[in-house]
C-alpha cells in the first residue's frame, strides 16, 4: 500500500513539474508575441554595441559556468578569460553567417525567421531560468534579443 502511494505521489509531482514547464514556455512565447509586435525595422545596432551586447551574454554564462572545486585559485573575472578582441571576432563570425544565410537565401532575414527562433528558444530550452537572466541583461528588448 505505501509503495503504492509513493509511486502516485511521484507520478503527481512529475505530471505537476511537466505542466509547469509547459506554462512557462508559453508564458515566454506570448510575452516575446507580443513584444515582437513592434516595429523593429527601422532600429540597427552599431557594431560597437552588438560586441557590448556579446560582453553582456558572455558575462551571463560567465556566471553560470562552475569553477573545479580541484583548482584552488578562485574564478576570475570574464575580462580576464576573454579579451576584447574575442568578443569582437564573435560578432564579426555571427554577422558574417547571418550575411551567408541571406545570400543563400537570397533575400534577408525576416522578423517572423527571427520570431520563430525566439519561439523556438523559449520552448526548448533546458534551462529556462538562464534563457530569462540573458534576456533581462539584454533589457528584454525584443529586437536585441532578436540581433
Amino acid at each position: 500500500m505505501k509503495k503504492q502511494n509513493k509511486q502516485r505521489i511521484k507520478a503527481h509531482l512529475l505530471r505537476g513539474g511537466f505542466y509547469l514547464l509547459v506554462a512557462l514556455a508559453g508564458t515566454l512565447v506570448f510575452f516575446f508575441r507580443l513584444e515582437a509586435r513592434v516595429n523593429l525595422s527601422h532600429r540597427t545596432l552599431t557594431f560597437a554595441k552588438r560586441v557590448a551586447y556579446q560582453r553582456t551574454i558572455e558575462d551571463v554564462y560567465w556566471r553560470h559556468r562552475i569553477w573545479p572545486k580541484e583548482r584552488p585559485d578562485p574564478k576570475p573575472s570574464l575580462d580576464a578569460v576573454v579579451s576584447r578582441e574575442q568578443l569582437q571576432n564573435k560578432v564579426t563570425d555571427y554577422l558574417r553567417k547571418s550575411q551567408a544565410l541571406e545570400d543563400y537565401w537570397q533575400r534577408p532575414i525576416t522578423s517572423e525567421q527571427l520570431q520563430a527562433e525566439m519561439e523556438r528558444m523559449a520552448q526548448h530550452t533546458k534551462q529556462p531560468d538562464v534563457l530569462r537572466e540573458l534576456f533581462e541583461a539584454l533589457g528584454n528588448d525584443p529586437f536585441v534579443i532578436a540581433e
